[in-house]
């Protein structure tokens, strides 16, 4: 018993630490003991029989956490078989939660996690109402083992992308989602009579009116996708008029107006490598980012593309490149992804007590050129081995022709 607590004990010593909840220290310990952290900090003392990593010259970050894809949702987005992420023929899906579609054995989770991501959302598609995210840490044989959070928050679409739910007109989609609110609160005063057939038809089927009530109460969060400025102020609006804990998502043209998303509290999700304009976006820019944090808006950054989750740390890093800090940054896909979705308390920093993801870089995690020494998934240390290491491995050495 005494040698699998030891065993337990893993000391990462001489590195930089960047705890995010507080400046960096030199030449410190961190100190993980049963998954958790124990203690951080440049005087910690190591237990006898605990397992010692040397990080000297080394930076050590909490894990990324990234607030977008369909990690472990999607395997090739061009074969349907593999996608797991919508519930068709529903275009307000709000009762779909993503979870047991989810595929802990994903290809794409360890050639992720092994680049420094530790945790993701896994987040639904769809029409109008998507359904509902979950979030998840990168390592575990079940679906119990890699759940953070579920649900985290309701998905819906405000962009162009939802036009047909709104009959071809963004004033469709708002008219739409508004009827579906209503007949939600409505759902939820009458639902005995509902259920009798005594009310009129309503906009939704029962199960996603009932899944609805958390949103309009306040107890979990609406991530609305807008990208026009007009969009984004639209869910503003109906985040004021049904009293939302809204999150935007995308908010391309959300540099525009820094001062109301600040304002109304509301966090945004923001992807910084961005810039090709679209009529969803003809103002879309790499300085939204910065230009918001000045704003004082609460930004977290994500990576939409599934199989490029790793590319979280380009963002950061050109998120820093356009003029947001790099304190910024890091904090943006660390502490404060954790804050937004609910989970602050046990994630995104490098505090005792929290959940031990944890990574060793080689040098700045944001810059091109940096490697990732050891990724720790509550405590556990990862084989930095994926399909894509193991297929070069394979054909490093070709054998000679004949």
């Amino acid at each position: 018993m005494i040698a699998f607590l030891l065993a337990q004990t893993i000391a990462i010593t001489g590195g930089t630490v960047y705890p995010v909840s507080g400046p960096k220290i030199e030449n410190a310990t961190v100190l993980i003991r049963d998954g958790r952290i124990a203690a951080v900090g440049a005087n910690v003392a190591v237990p006898a029989g605990a397992t010692r990593i040397d990080a000297a010259g080394k930076w050590i970050t909490p894990g990324l956490i990234d607030g977008a894809g369909q990690m472990g949702l999607r395997e090739i987005s061009a074969v349907q078989n593999t996608n797991e992420s919508q519930l068709r023929g529903n275009e307000t899906a709000a009762a779909f939660n993503v979870l047991e579609g989810i595929n802990p054995a994903s290809t794409l989770i360890p050639v992720n996690r092994i680049e420094g991501i530790t945790t993701t959302l896994a987040v639904p598609n769809g029409s109008l109402i998507w359904g509902q995210a979950a979030l998840i840490d990168l390592d575990g044989a079940t679906i119990e083992a890699m759940r953070v959070k579920s649900p985290v928050a309701m998905v819906a679409d405000l962009s162009e992308g939802s036009k047909e739910a709104g009959g071809g007109s963004r004033a469709g989609v708002a008219q739409r989602l508004r009827r579906v609110f209503d007949d939600a609160l409505e759902y939820g005063r009458r639902g005995p009579n509902y259920q009798r057939a005594q009310n009129e038809e309503l906009a939704a089927r029962s199960a996603d009116l009932q899944a609805l009530l958390p949103v309009l109460r306040g107890q979990l969060p609406l991530i609305a996708i807008a990208n026009r400025r007009s969009d984004i102020e639209t869910a503003l609006r109906i985040g004021r008029e049904y009293k939302l804990r809204l999150i935007l998502a995308g908010a391309a043209e959300a540099w525009m107006i820094p001062g109301q998303i600040a304002a109304a509290g509301v966090p945004v999700l923001v992807e910084p490598m961005q810039n090709l304009p679209s009529y969803d976006a003809l103002g879309i820019r790499y300085e939204n980012a910065p230009l918001l944090a000045k704003g004082g808006v609460k930004i977290a950054l994500m990576e939409t593309a599934t199989e490029n989750t790793r590319n979280l740390r380009q963002q950061a890093g050109n998120a820093v490149a356009n003029g947001m800090t790099w304190d910024q940054a890091l904090r943006a896909v660390t502490l404060t992804p954790a804050e937004i979705f609910g989970v602050a308390d046990r994630y995104g920093s490098l505090e005792p007590g929290k959940v031990a993801n944890v990574v060793v870089w080689s040098g700045d995690p944001f810059e091109f050129s940096t490697g990732v020494e050891h990724v720790f998934i509550r405590g556990r240390n990862i084989p930095l081995r994926s399909r894509q290491t193991e297929l070069l491995e394979r054909y490093k050495t070709l054998p000679p022709k004949y």
